[in-house]
């Protein structure tokens, strides 16, 4: 499934493209700017959206053999809930 998918499916619950593609939209704009501000987001019986950190590190580039630094960075992470790993299972 992808967006368009999406949108087709919330479109049937609420009637129209436009309102169900706005939902969407600000849905995942929301969420991004809670996690860019370093916030969790928590939605019941789906799972965790949250920011990791990960550590610099030292890496070796495939190519050359030549050792590389890779640099600390935020990334985004996501837990399903146990009922999300319930439903799939």
């Amino acid at each position: 499934m992808n967006k368009t998918d999406l949108i087709e499916e919330v479109e049937s619950v609420v009637g129209s493209k436009k309102a169900a593609s706005d939902c969407i939209d600000s849905l995942i704009k929301n969420i991004t700017t809670a996690l860019q501000n370093g916030e969790e987001v928590r939605l019941s019986n789906f799972g965790i959206f949250k920011v990791s950190k990960r550590k610099a590190r030292t890496g070796v580039n495939p190519r050359t053999g030549e050792k590389i630094n890779i640099p600390a960075k935020k990334v985004p992470v996501f837990s399903p809930s146990k009922g999300l790993k319930e439903a799939v299972n």
